[in-house]
């Protein structure tokens, strides 16, 4: 079963502002873990994240593109089977974390 992926606003924002080979990348990714986005720990591609430097995400998870240095952070929405996708960036000193708190805020996630 694939799940429905929804994307945050600003994530439109995220992915131009990446190469055309990294969207390339994220998309495949997309394609990939919407078959099974569950946690790890269930069988997924998704790892879970948690509150780390005082930056609290639990019940999000993450996908890293090794290859392409990028991270995605996004949340299940297990009733609907949806997938909403809250931050696309590169890994660059947990920006992505602090990015995907603030959103989690400002869209009450």
């Amino acid at each position: 079963m694939n799940w429905i992926i929804e994307f945050l606003p600003e994530v439109e924002k995220d992915i131009s502002k990446l190469s055309n080979n990294q969207r390339i990348s994220v998309f495949i990714a997309f394609q990939k873990v919407k078959t099974n986005p569950l946690p790890m720990t269930d069988g997924g591609y998704g790892k879970p994240l948690g509150n780390k430097h005082g930056i609290d995400l639990a019940g999000f998870l993450k996908i890293k593109l090794r290859g392409e240095g990028i991270r995605i952070v996004y949340k299940l929405i297990r009733r609907e089977s949806q997938m909403l996708v809250v931050v696309v960036g590169l890994r660059e000193d947990d920006d992505v974390y602090t990015i995907a708190a603030r959103r989690r805020i400002r869209h009450s996630l």
